[in-house]
């Protein structure tokens, strides 16, 4: 009788088992059924905003990769991973117009609803940290003059096909001051980022 009540205790335990990791299963089938993996790329066109010295837009450049989850077929958040050059041209500097490059590692995170057409809106916020700076004509290795993180506000609008080839754009603008210049180099340091982004994309 013994052996008999634990045989039906191991079968019922092996049973609960097995319907728990078909249950884990389904459900992490589930979350991946709702996930969108994309790359994308294309060109920034930058520029400072509030800085006490005239500057031109500059043209750069973003590549990265993006992940989004589907809540519904038409809503979802969206995160990316971007490389961006950014910057601005500053106007009757030293040595003329000097180029100022930016290069950030940007994050951005958008609540992004899509229509059954293919076109689409998005909107939130990014981080980037800052992984390279270069002013023409001047060795910044040794004395850093912008900040590490920049922070923006981010908007866009675009469309993407149902083969999954999209096309967008956005604008970025910088919440946080972006400068670190010394006082006496007599620049004020309240100037922000402001980028336009112009992409090429692929959803998988």
């Amino acid at each position: 009788m013994k052996k008999l009540i634990l045989a039906v205790l191991i079968l019922a335990s092996a049973k609960t088992f097995a319907q728990t990791s078909t249950g884990d299963q389904s459900f992490a089938k589930k979350i991946m059924s709702r996930l969108e993996f994309g790359i994308k790329a294309g060109v920034n066109v930058s520029n400072f905003q509030n800085f006490n010295l005239p500057t031109d837009p500059l043209i750069g450049f973003h590549a990265g990769a993006s992940v989004a989850y589907k809540f519904t077929d038409h809503f979802m958040v969206q995160e990316d991973f971007l490389y961006s050059l950014q910057g601005a041209k500053l106007k009757g500097g030293i040595l003329g117009t000097q180029d100022i490059k930016l290069s950030y590692v940007q994050v951005p995170i958008l609540l992004k609803y899509r229509t059954t057409s293919g076109f689409y809106v998005e909107a939130g916020a990014q981080t980037g940290i800052l992984l390279k700076e270069e002013i023409a004509g001047f060795n910044t290795t040794n004395e850093k003059v912008f900040k590490k993180i920049d922070a923006s506000a981010v908007g866009g609008l675009g469309f993407q096909s149902k083969m999954g080839l999209g096309i967008g754009a956005r604008y970025a603008y910088g919440f946080t001051k972006a400068g670190n210049f010394p006082t006496s180099a007599a620049i004020n340091n309240d100037f922000k980022n402001s980028t336009i982004q112009a992409s090429l994309s692929y959803t998988f």
